[in-house]
Order: structure tokens, then C-alpha cells, then sequence
């Protein structure tokens, strides 16, 4: 590995960032809170497929630049799952967690 494992807290806090420039174009009342509890998408999910995606590529990009690999969260990994990494905050840090471990460069 060329550096330590991510922390569930280094992920959190780049998911954070991505939350508020995505609050920053949304209505006060539609605003996604920065827990790990936070439900993103499907049954009580906060965001609409548009919302979603941009949510994501935000998490890609700051995942990219602060551990140096490339991250695709949204493949088909990500949509074969029982359980979608996208349901809330906490799972899509841990999803993050494990694509940036499995890179073996991490």
C-alpha cells in the first residue's frame, strides 16, 4: 500500500464537503443533514435521481484528489448490491471505504 487506509472519518468528512456544495443549490427545507445516518436515496431517501448523481460525482472527485486513484462509485458493482451503498451517508462512506481499499494502492 503507498499510504495508511482511509479512516471512516477522512471519507465522512469529503462526503461532508460534497453535502454542502450540494445544499448550497437546494431549497433550505430540502437540505441533507451531515450525519452517517442521513438517508440519501430509495425508502426515505432525501434526493431525487438528479440529486443523487451530483452527490456522487462530487464523493468521486474528492475522493480522487485526496487518496490519488481514480473512484467510480456508480458501476456495476455499486448497483449489483443487495443493499444499495447509496441508502445513506454512513453506507456510502463505507462503499467508499472498500473501493479505495480494493485498489491496493491505498
Amino acid at each position: 500500500m503507498d499510504s495508511p487506509a482511509p479512516t471512516r472519518d477522512q471519507v465522512l468528512a469529503l462526503i461532508y464537503d460534497a453535502i454542502d456544495e450540494l445544499n448550497d443549490t437546494l431549497e433550505p427545507d430540502r437540505r441533507l443533514a451531515r450525519t452517517p445516518a442521513t438517508q440519501l436515496f430509495g425508502e426515505n431517501g432525501e434526493l431525487d435521481s438528479f440529486g443523487l448523481v451530483t452527490l456522487i460525482v462530487g464523493v468521486e472527485l474528492r475522493l480522487g484528489e485526496r487518496f490519488g486513484v481514480p473512484v467510480t462509485l456508480a458501476d456495476e458493482r455499486a448497483m449489483s448490491q443487495r443493499n444499495s451503498p447509496f441508502r445513506s451517508v454512513g453506507t456510502l462512506a463505507d462503499y467508499s471505504i472498500g473501493l479505495l481499499q480494493d485498489t491496493g494502492r491505498v
